[in-house]
């Protein structure tokens, strides 16, 4: 494989400015130019996927390079350590969500249940 900024921004499903930025953060490395023109392989492939994977998974750009720097040792526990951070703090945007949608079903089952009056929708929100 031996492609160019293009074609590796849509194997991996990102833009060119992506992959740009992601080497400005030093998540990807700055491939070498062939007659000007910089070309990436399947490593490259690969690394810009974990870091979509990773990104999906809720982990922050810094937090995928510390495990990017991992994944040339084998310092499982440190992997392991961060993994669980991003599971508390997943699990707290979750109650998070949670507690907004039963606050948002309350006032749509409130605002079916009047017919006169301000609307309990807007209400609570101060309108």
């Amino acid at each position: 494989m031996n492609i160019t900024i293009g074609k590796f921004a849509e194997a991996g499903n990102v833009g060119v400015e992506t992959v740009r930025y992601y080497q400005r953060r030093g998540l990807l490395p700055t491939p070498t130019g062939y007659n000007g023109v910089r070309r990436y392989g399947i490593e490259d492939l690969r690394r810009l996927k974990f870091i979509r994977q990773a990104q999906t998974a809720g982990f922050t750009l810094d937090e995928i390079k510390e495990l990017l720097d991992l994944d040339a040792g084998d310092d499982r526990a440190t992997a392991r350590e961060l993994a669980k951070v991003r599971l508390v703090s997943l699990d707290e945007r979750i109650a998070e969500l949670e507690r907004a949608r039963s606050s948002l079903r309350r006032l749509v089952r409130e605002c079916a249940s009047k017919s006169t009056g301000p609307c309990p929708i807007l209400s609570s929100f101060g309108i």
